[in-house]
């Protein structure tokens, strides 16, 4: 923690708009760039940054040291919910879409209750009768749709409320969350090998598609279908919860 956030944290007084920018104006960039690769070419990074600024201040406006967060964590939670909520804002993932989600997450469930196994792409793509190159357009297509699929696994936004809210003063809902929690790791440890590895470079080493694709020796667009697919099972699994 630099020396102005301590004093920012003992004093809890609002830092300098002019100052948040410049220590966190790459943090926002970061995080901007890092979910534009999963967007549609429409999505402006010009935008994303607006929005995250946006959140970096009212991050400033209402963090609070009590709660044990680093503000680089909070304020990270904030940027990008401010830019989940522009881009849903913008409305631009077609109904078709959200249908294709619901569909593959779907067909995953009852593969996987019938076999006891993995779904593999075959045998979903045949659940859903369709070919193997459609049903991998379809988890290409999705995978945008559900954004911040693992933040909404947990609390059906962008993770914030339940990182900082009312759960926290809340004994039932913290208890709920810590159940889903451990449900949501223990069904990532059962995950296919390279869906695991994907998500980990994904969401934890925070590499873009292109990055993964050089780490596997594969395309980005297989990639992006392996993390798509990775989403959906999860989901699927976690369907009760």
């Amino acid at each position: 923690m630099t020396a102005g956030l301590a004093m920012y944290a003992k004093s809890a007084a609002r830092p300098q708009a002019h100052e948040l920018v410049e220590q966190y104006g790459p943090l926002v960039r970061r995080i901007a760039h890092h979910l534009l690769a999963r967007l549609p070419a429409s999505v402006n990074v010009e935008d994303l940054i607006q929005s995250g600024m946006i959140g970096l201040l009212e991050a400033a406006a209402n963090y609070d040291a009590g709660r044990g967060a680093s503000f680089e964590t909070f304020a990270g939670i904030r940027i990008r919910g401010a830019m989940i909520d522009e881009v849903r804002r913008g409305d631009w993932s077609p109904r078709s879409v959200h249908r294709n989600a619901r569909r593959v997450a779907e067909g995953i469930r009852k593969v996987e209750l019938r076999s006891g196994g993995d779904a593999g792409d075959a045998a979903v793509a045949r659940e859903l009768g369709v070919g193997i190159e459609e049903y991998h357009a379809m988890l290409q297509d999705t995978l945008g749709s559900r954004l911040f699929s693992l933040d909404e696994l947990m609390d059906g936004e962008h993770g914030e409320q339940a990182a900082f809210g009312s759960a926290a003063h809340n004994p039932a809902e913290l208890a709920a969350r810590e159940g889903r929690e451990r449900a949501l790791a223990a069904e990532i440890a059962r995950l296919p090998e390279r869906e695991r590895l994907v998500l980990a470079l994904y969401y934890d080493d925070e590499l873009n598609l292109k990055e993964i694709g050089l780490v596997l020796e594969v395309s980005e667009s297989r990639v992006s279908q392996i993390l798509s697919q990775a989403t959906k099972r999860l989901r699927a699994r976690l369907q009760d919860w």
